[in-house]
């Protein structure tokens, strides 16, 4: 077994790095050790030859294996070479391909945000904006970040009094709170977050908005059931829970709310190619979630009449996000494992890092694509910035 998982982890691991077994440490690679696996428990081979990711992903999180160094520092030196991973999608198939049936859709939703705003709180800004922030000087805080991603949003928008906006995807309500207070629209939100929800609905009657504001627990299939047309629309962060088959019902449902020559702005995270997924994000923290190409959400708006009016990377602001969240959870170590254990915080904190190098790396990315419902040429010709 040690001969195997020798050559199996110089197979991924591009750099050199100390392998410590049964306390013999043995240095795989001709350069200086850059950190050091800790093997507490001996791995299975079966595991790791289905799913590299999912294999050494439980591992830590049950401390079978440990390092020496930064989290993400570690994952960082390797999580670029992910395309040399095994996944043996047969085996993984019920974890990478679920069901996109409404009442199951709704089920993963709420299995990731339902766990409790408490826990969410404890991480998060005070804005509880669970999406990539944006950050125009390196001295912003995460908070100052995430009041810049929305006015990003909302310029781009170019919103005026009295408009209506639809969030698909509100969480906790921030943005259109921030829309409603600063450009007066009219806005509603949709979520299937039954925390969100109420979150929001609180945040709504104690900043005296009733008459500009909305939440409602609806999947975005039901949009067109409520009779409503809006001047733009905006989702942040919902995009990649739609699942590869319903992108285009996605953007048709979109369509078909949206008043003609109106702005929608997808903020999502985004792959350079189309891929089934991650199965330790697919088991632990999302199920059902599917990245989605850029090339394929481009594709589809052509074929509905939806033009493309600017399209903006924000990779590295993710990263940056992602790690001021780590800081965050390692600083409530103690309280979260109180409430959920050591190996839900190890999971949560493996997360967090792997995003943030897979971020960095190139693997993922995050798109703001702003469209427009047909020809629109009323809106400013140079581009927000």
């Amino acid at each position: 077994m040690e001969n195997f998982l020798v050559h199996y982890l110089k197979d991924i691991i591009p750099v050199s790095f100390n392998l410590e077994v049964a306390e013999e440490l043995i240095t795989v690679g001709h350069e200086e050790p850059r950190f050091t696996i800790k093997i507490n428990h001996e791995l299975n081979k079966k595991e790791l030859l289905t799913s590299t990711s999912l294999a050494l992903a439980e591992a830590y999180m049950r401390r079978d294996i440990e390092v020496d160094q930064d989290l993400f520092e570690v994952l960082n030196n390797f999580l670029g070479q992910m395309d040399k991973f095994h996944t043996n999608r047969s085996v993984l198939q019920k974890i990478l391909l679920t069901s996109k049936s409404k009442r199951n859709q709704k089920e993963e939703v709420s299995s990731h945000y339902d766990i409790g705003n408490e826990f969410y709180r404890l991480w998060l800004d005070e804005t509880m904006s669970y999406s990539c922030a944006y950050f125009k000087s390196s001295e912003d805080t995460l908070y100052q970040a995430q009041v810049n991603k929305v006015e990003h949003i909302l310029e781009k928008l170019h919103l005026e009094p009295n408009m209506t906006l639809l969030d698909i995807g509100c969480g906790w309500g921030f943005l259109l709170l921030y829309a409603a207070k600063k450009y007066g629209i009219k806005g509603t939100g949709i979520t299937l977050s039954k925390e969100q929800y109420a979150k929001f609905q609180e945040d709504i009657i104690k900043e005296g908005l009733e008459d500009s504001l909305e939440v409602k627990l609806l999947d975005y299939r039901d949009l067109e059931k409520q009779g409503k047309l809006f001047d733009r629309v905006v989702s942040v962060g919902m995009l990649e829970h739609v699942g590869r088959g319903n992108y285009e019902l996605f953007i048709q449902k979109v369509k078909a709310v949206l008043k003609p020559g109106g702005l929608c702005l997808l903020h999502y995270i985004s792959a350079l190619k189309e891929f089934s997924g991650d199965p330790f994000i697919k088991k632990y923290i999302f199920p059902g979630g599917m990245i989605p190409s850029l090339r394929e959400v481009i594709h589809i708006m052509g074929d509905e009449g939806m033009y493309c009016v600017d399209v903006e990377s924000l990779r590295r602001h993710y990263t940056k996000t992602l790690l001021i969240w780590r800081d965050n959870l390692l600083r409530h170590k103690e309280e979260i494992e109180k409430m959920y254990g050591d190996e839900f915080f190890r999971m949560w904190e493996l997360y967090l890092a792997s995003c943030a190098a897979t971020f960095w790396n190139g693997i993922i990315d995050l798109h703001q694509i702003l469209m427009s419902n047909g020809v629109n040429n009323e809106i400013p010709m140079n581009r927000v910035i």
